[in-house]
């Protein structure tokens, strides 16, 4: 029989107050405070996030404060830069690739619950993956949902609420977020916006 935390890993439902769960949380919350009271010693922040995240590289920036769930759910690629404030909310998987910026006030859930009462009151948590390639730029204040996926080279600008995947090398605005404009894959700007269908 599965246990809740594989069940959460394996984006099945699972049961949010499950003891073992609230002590994972329970050790990333107090190895994020840590991290948020940090002075200003990037090798000192380094092996921080190192303890808490599933995966990162040396070549790494966060500025607190910054939280998650359990940190044990979150892969970011090399050359990672990660402005203040941001939350991750990481019941299933959230990776992100090489070379990306997160502006300030991000947060990207990985988890939802049931749209019935019922379930809700039986704690039960519906994870789905966050996927973000590489060179993605994230504005501030963004809002990633459950179950998203970003590709490659895509612009998310600030404010955007996110609620479905896009493709590579696209610009990404607005409530619910949809393309304004396709950039060229050699990273030159395209300045014919072309909306997408809506």
């Amino acid at each position: 029989m599965k246990t809740e935390r594989e069940k959460m890993t394996n984006a099945e439902p699972f049961l949010t107050n499950d003891p073992q769960l609230m002590e994972d949380k329970k050790k990333a919350r107090i190895l994020c405070s840590r991290f948020n009271e940090s002075t200003e010693d990037e090798a000192v922040r380094k092996a921080m996030l190192k303890e808490l995240l599933g995966s990162c590289t040396e070549n790494i920036a966060v500025k607190p404060p910054f939280h998650c769930d359990y940190g044990y759910n979150i892969f970011v690629g090399d050359d990672y830069f990660m402005n203040f404030d941001c939350v991750f909310l990481d019941a299933a998987p959230i990776r992100i690739g090489k070379h990306c910026m997160i502006g300030p006030k991000t947060c990207i859930y990985a988890i939802g619950h049931p749209l019935d009462a019922e379930g809700r009151k039986k704690k039960i948590g519906i994870p789905k993956p966050v996927n973000i390639g590489d060179n993605v730029w994230i504005g501030g204040g963004v809002t990633i949902l459950p179950g998203v996926t970003i590709g490659d080279g895509t612009v998310i600008a600030a404010a955007s609420v996110v609620t479905k995947s896009f493709p590579d090398n696209v610009v990404i605005a607005g409530n619910p977020a949809r393309i304004i404009k396709y950039l060229k894959e050699n990273n030159e700007q395209d300045n014919t916006v072309r909306y997408e269908e809506t």
